[in-house]
């Protein structure tokens, strides 16, 4: 198990990821356009969910230069 990236981050943690605040992060999940889960009354977001985001990001960058 690589210990270096965490399977999970807090909403704080994500937005830092993401290079975002909060307030941005909760309209990505609340619009669906970002995968969370709740444990207890702690929102998590999955890295990969995070990896897919950018992804998507990144694929539609792509197909907006290429129109």
């Amino acid at each position: 198990m690589d210990v270096g990236i965490p399977l999970l981050y807090t909403t704080a943690g994500a937005a830092k990821r993401l290079n975002c605040g909060k307030t941005t992060l909760y309209h990505l999940i609340m619009t669906g356009q970002l995968e969370s889960i709740t444990i207890g009354r702690a929102r998590r977001i999955p890295a990969v969910a995070l990896e897919a985001y950018v992804e998507r990001l990144r694929h539609a960058a792509t197909a907006d230069d290429a129109a």
